[in-house]
C-alpha cells in the first residue's frame, strides 16, 4: 500500500451554527427554521478534515482562540486525525464563528465573526515552513490575512510544493500571488470578483478562466451553473454536475478543493483530479452542514463507479 500523501492546509477555523428552514429571511424580516446544528467549520478546518477523510495526512496552519469554543475546535480536529503541530493558540481573540442559514432548496446565507483567524501572522507561517515544505500540495483559502497566505505560497513554491487556491471569501488578489498558484478553484461569484466577468454558463466560465491564465495562474477550475469548467494551457474540459439529491451546498467547495489537492498529491493528472473532486463536492451537498457533508474516500470512488461523469474534453 502506497503511503498517504502529505497535504498542508492554511485557512480559517470556526464553529458553525446552522439553521435550516423552508425559506431564508428577507432583509429586515425573520423566518422560522426546523433544524439547528452546531459543528466544526471554517474553510481551513473543512479542507484539512476532508483531506484526511479522502486519504491524506493533513497539517493545518491556523490560529485558534483559547476560549471554550477554541478548545472544542481543537478536540474536533484531533478526533478527525488532523495534525495540529502548526496550530497556534490565540489568547486575545475569540475562536471564529459562522452563522449559516439554509433553505429547503439547499441555498444558503452565511455571516461570520473571524476572531482568531485574523490574527494568523507571517511569523506563524514561517514557523511552519518545514511542514509546508514536506507537503506535496499546499491548499490555501482567504479567511486568514492575505499576508499569511502570500508567505505560505512563497514557501511552497520555493520548496517545489504545488499550490491550490480556493479564493473564498471573494476578493481581488495581487497579480504576484496569482502567478504562484498552480490551480485556482473559484465559484461563479468569486470568479466575477477576480476577473470582472459574470459567470453564468460554460462559455462565460471559459472566458473567466482564460483571464486568470493570462495573469499567470497555472490552471483554473471554475464552478458554473450546471458544472465546472477546467482550463489549463494543455487542456479544456467541462465536468457536468453529478445527479444527486442536494440538500445543502455548505462545504461543497471545501470538499472539491480538498479532493483536488489530495488527488494532485497522489500525482494524478489534473482532469482525473477534477473528476474526483467533482464527485466529492456532489456528495457534500447531500448532507446538512459543512463537516457533516465532507465525504470519505470510498464514498467518492463508489459514486464515480455508480454514476457516469460525462466529461466533455476540448472546446464546445
Amino acid at each position: 500500500m502506497s503511503p498517504r500523501p502529505r497535504i498542508a492546509v492554511l485557512g480559517g477555523v470556526a464553529t458553525d451554527y446552522l439553521v435550516r428552514g423552508p425559506s431564508l429571511p428577507e432583509t429586515g424580516g425573520s423566518a422560522e427554521g426546523d433544524l439547528f446544528q452546531e459543528a466544526l467549520g471554517g474553510k481551513g478546518a473543512n479542507g484539512a478534515v476532508a483531506a484526511v477523510r479522502l486519504g491524506a495526512d493533513a497539517t493545518l496552519v491556523a490560529r485558534v482562540g483559547t476560549d471554550r469554543r477554541g478548545l472544542e475546535q481543537l478536540t474536533w480536529l484531533e478526533r478527525e486525525g488532523v495534525s495540529l503541530e502548526s496550530v497556534v493558540s490565540e489568547p486575545e481573540a475569540p475562536a471564529g464563528a459562522v452563522l449559516v442559514m439554509v433553505d429547503g432548496r439547499g441555498r444558503k446565507q452565511t455571516f461570520s465573526a473571524p476572531g482568531a483567524n485574523h490574527r494568523l501572522s507571517i511569523r506563524d507561517v514561517l514557523r511552519s515552513a518545514e511542514r509546508i515544505a514536506a507537503a506535496k500540495v499546499l491548499l490555501v483559502q482567504l479567511e486568514v490575512p492575505l499576508s499569511a497566505v502570500q508567505a505560505a505560497v512563497r514557501l511552497a513554491r520555493a520548496a517545489g510544493v504545488r499550490v491550490v487556491l480556493d479564493p473564498a471569501p471573494a476578493m481581488t488578489l495581487p497579480e504576484v500571488l496569482l502567478e504562484d498558484v498552480h490551480v485556482i478553484r473559484p465559484n461563479a461569484a468569486e470568479a466575477r470578483t477576480l476577473t470582472g466577468i459574470p459567470v453564468h454558463d460554460r462559455a462565460s466560465a471559459s472566458r473567466a478562466a482564460s483571464n486568470l491564465l493570462m495573469r499567470g495562474v497555472g490552471a483554473a477550475i471554475i464552478a458554473a451553473p450546471g458544472g465546472s469548467l477546467l482550463l489549463s494551457r494543455e487542456e479544456e474540459a467541462w465536468l457536468p454536475e453529478l445527479p444527486v439529491d442536494s440538500v445543502d451546498s455548505t462545504g461543497a467547495g471545501d470538499a472539491f478543493s480538498a479532493a483536488l489537492a489530495v488527488s494532485l498529491a497522489e500525482s494524478q493528472p489534473l482532469l482525473t483530479a477534477a473528476r474526483f473532486a467533482q464527485a466529492a463536492a456532489a456528495i457534500a451537498t447531500t448532507r446538512l452542514g459543512a463537516q457533516g457533508g465532507l465525504p470519505y474516500r470510498d464514498e467518492v470512488l463508489g459514486l464515480l463507479s455508480d454514476v457516469q461523469l460525462e466529461v466533455q474534453v476540448g472546446p464546445p
